[in-house]
């Protein structure tokens, strides 16, 4: 999130004609790529738990059937 409002912060002189932020500002915007990797990591692990349960579940039924 703060790479996120950091990069925003950054292009807007940009677009309404002032002078750049300094160049710690567009270091901070490096933070962005890191919050996309954790979103991406919490999104496949909550897949492989879903998969996980899914398949358990699965295994369940079959095995409470076959008796």
């Amino acid at each position: 999130m703060i790479g996120a409002v950091a990069t925003l912060a950054t292009i807007t002189p940009l677009f309404i004609g002032s002078h750049p932020l300094p160049t710690v500002a567009y270091f901070v915007c490096m933070l962005m790529g890191v919050g996309f990797a954790l979103a991406l990591g919490g999104l496949l692990r909550s897949a492989l738990a879903q998969r996980r349960e899914a398949r358990q579940a699965q295994e369940a039924l079959a095995s409470s059937s076959a008796t």
